[in-house]
């Protein structure tokens, strides 16, 4: 038997405001406000990379150690976030390998993030590599903090009976925290979720609920949206998306509070 309805959010953007900085490594130019998928989404073969990792490991370690080094040395596990098309960790890693992108340039960005950012979420930092030119073009940085309405959008969700899930690629470290903060069930998170594995989890879910919901904001969400059976779009983060992504949903929203008029409607 079916239950009634499942809402699956993503995190950074619709869950958690989130401020990000980016390190143009060709340049050393510093770029604010960026959007980390939409910077991955720029050319076909490039894909964002996450260290598992605690930060404190990045700070305790060596600044000038190159992060390949890094890697192999604290046996640093890594993922795939999102790519463009379809990517290996070993091809990531061989990218990584062959530059000279060092752990200073990790936490240069990494600061910046802090310094900006009061009351702080969290922090995670991201690689981006192309494997066109083989290089690494881009390091970045995110911290993220709740939006004022996330809390209570999750309890009159709850409220209404709907189950809550979370699919995001960032890491189970921060999405943990995350969960722990909005007391959903760690069996309903989703971390490393790609473009096509957040897809696959709605359609897994449908099998489940009469009606599925997925809340995003970003281009990694545009299959989820698609296989939803009610695809929402929220614009709080203030970012620019592009009209493919505001296409693919069937409902677009200023906040996420606006996800529970949703449905009350039904």
């Amino acid at each position: 038997m079916q239950k009634n309805v499942a809402v699956v959010f993503d995190s950074a953007g619709t869950l958690l405001h989130m401020y990000r900085v980016a390190k143009d490594m060709g340049t050393g130019q510093i770029i604010t406000g960026i959007d980390s998928t939409g910077l991955v989404a720029q050319r076909k073969g490039r894909a964002l990379i996450v260290l598992h990792t605690e930060p404190s490991v990045v700070l305790s370690a060596d600044h000038s150690m190159r992060v390949s080094d890094f890697i192999d040395e604290y046996g640093i596990t890594i993922a795939i976030s999102c790519a463009s098309d379809p990517f290996s960790v070993d091809e990531a890693y061989d990218i990584i390998k062959g530059s000279e992108l060092r752990i200073s340039d990790i936490l240069q960005v990494v600061d910046m993030v802090k310094a900006r950012c009061p009351n702080i979420f969290y922090v995670a930092a991201g690689i981006i590599v192309d494997r066109n030119d083989y290089s690494v073009p881009y390091v970045l940085s995110t911290g993220g903090r709740l939006f004022h309405d996330t809390k209570d959008t999750i309890e009159k969700l709850e409220e209404r009976g709907a189950d809550i899930y979370i699919a995001s690629g960032d890491s189970m470290r921060n999405l943990e925290q995350l969960a722990k903060c909005l007391a959903i069930p760690m069996d309903r998170v989703f971390d490393i979720a790609t473009t096509r594995e957040k897809e696959r989890i709605i359609l897994e879910l449908k099998e489940k609920y009469e009606k599925v919901l997925m809340v995003g904001d970003g281009m990694n969400d545009i299959l989820a949206l698609r296989a939803a059976d009610v695809g929402v779009m929220t614009i709080q983060q203030g970012d620019e998306r592009p009209e493919k992504l505001m296409k693919s949903a069937n409902v677009i929203i200023n906040y996420i509070k606006e996800v529970v008029d949703l449905i009350d409607r039904d």
